[in-house]
């Protein structure tokens, strides 16, 4: 059986630069009444730890984010499905989870989005399925990590999606 691995694949350094820290990050399991489709247990795996593992190894790859500016933020990652092929040729699961950035500051919500992805792994990848399930589900999740960190790019934290009321008009 193949390890959890929910590393992002092919990484890069970021040309662009967020002018902000990303002080905490943060990755939880939807509540029961948050749950917008199955969550499995799958056995010896913490999903959230390697979830935020898999997001910090990234974002510290990317270097899109500043040490040493003034503004300060929190991401915080609600995985709300992890939907986990049931059989058949091609395993086919999805990943659903929401991402928050707030300016640690005032509130203000820059980036909030919820992101739905899939994981496909052909009969060619391996002749036993439960080997090629877990797979489909490791590349779930690196494929929702990878949607996330493409949006990261076009964020602009001077223009929040939510502002707070603590902020100044």
């Amino acid at each position: 059986m193949p390890p959890v691995n929910f590393s992002a694949p092919n990484v890069g350094y970021s040309n662009k630069k967020i002018d902000g820290e990303l002080k905490s990050i943060t990755v939880t399991l939807a509540r029961p009444d948050e749950v917008t489709g199955e969550m499995p247990n799958i056995d010896g795996v913490h999903i959230g730890q390697e979830w935020q593992t898999a997001i910090v190894e990234a974002i510290n790859k990317m270097v899109i984010f500043k040490d040493d500016a003034k503004k300060k933020f929190s991401l915080s990652v609600k995985v709300t499905a992890l939907n986990i092929s049931k059989g058949g040729i091609t395993m086919t699961s999805s990943a659903t989870a929401t991402y928050t950035i707030i300016d640690r500051s005032n509130g203000d919500v820059i980036y909030t989005r919820n992101i739905s992805s899939e994981g496909i792994t052909p009969l060619d990848f391996a002749l036993i399925g439960a080997i090629r399930v877990r797979e489909s589900v490791n590349r779930a999740v690196q494929n929702n990590i990878t949607q996330f960190l493409q949006d990261l790019e076009t964020i602009n934290i001077n223009k929040p999606m939510f502002p707070s009321q603590a902020s100044p008009k």
